[in-house]
């Protein structure tokens, strides 16, 4: 048997259904979020690189949050592992600045809780709509998702019918998405331009 295909057949007999480690079962379906782009990092999170190289994995972050928002991958990738993030979709953000004030290591940098500094400053993503499932732009008068947003009539103002329009102030908080009452979400937040310059995908 060739090293390659020796290696494939292990690793298939490895991964069925967990593996112990520590006395601690990690399940492989939970390594890692489920969501196919780079993970939404709390607010004032450094560029992804750097935020990986400062971020001691603490977890004080997650602790003062709320809303309890904020995860922590559970993964046995050593880089990943124990890194704070969130889903817009399960739980969003609601900015009240308390993890980026708490960090000790700088990965998450401090920002006030003033409206404008967060509005300056913050940059989790941005919200982009789906017009072809919202239901505001198919005969339906919905507008949840402008109601749910901290900045309603900045970040986001409703148009004819509710008609969702982002604007450039969002930042990607995510409780748009949470509160969207279509499945899937018809607006979602996403990280670059590219993402926003197409139809989102049905994740």
């Amino acid at each position: 048997m060739k090293k390659r295909d020796f290696i494939k057949s292990l690793v298939a007999a490895l991964i069925p259904s967990a593996i112990l480690v520590g006395g601690s079962w990690f399940s492989f379906t939970k390594l890692l979020p489920k969501r196919k782009t780079s993970p939404f990092r709390p607010p004032g999170a450094l560029a992804e690189s750097e935020f990986l190289s400062k971020c001691i994995r603490c977890r004080r972050c997650g602790q003062v949050c709320p809303n309890e928002t904020i995860k922590y991958f559970d993964t046995l990738d050593p880089v990943m592992s124990g890194t704070p993030f969130f889903v817009p979709r399960e739980k969003g953000c609601i900015l009240c600045m308390k993890c980026n004030n708490t960090c000790p290591s700088g990965a998450l940098e401090p920002i006030s809780e003033n409206p404008d500094a967060i509005l300056s400053k913050v940059k989790i993503g941005k919200a982009v709509v789906d017009k072809n499932i919202c239901n505001s732009f198919n005969g339906f008068v919905c507008g949840v998702c402008v109601f749910a947003c901290p900045y309603t009539n900045i970040a986001i103002w409703g148009d004819t019918w509710e008609q969702p329009v982002v604007t450039d102030k969002c930042v990607g908080c995510g409780l748009c998405e949470q509160a969207c009452i279509h499945y899937p979400q018809a607006i979602r937040v996403v990280h670059t331009v590219e993402e926003q310059e197409v139809t989102i995908e049905k994740i």
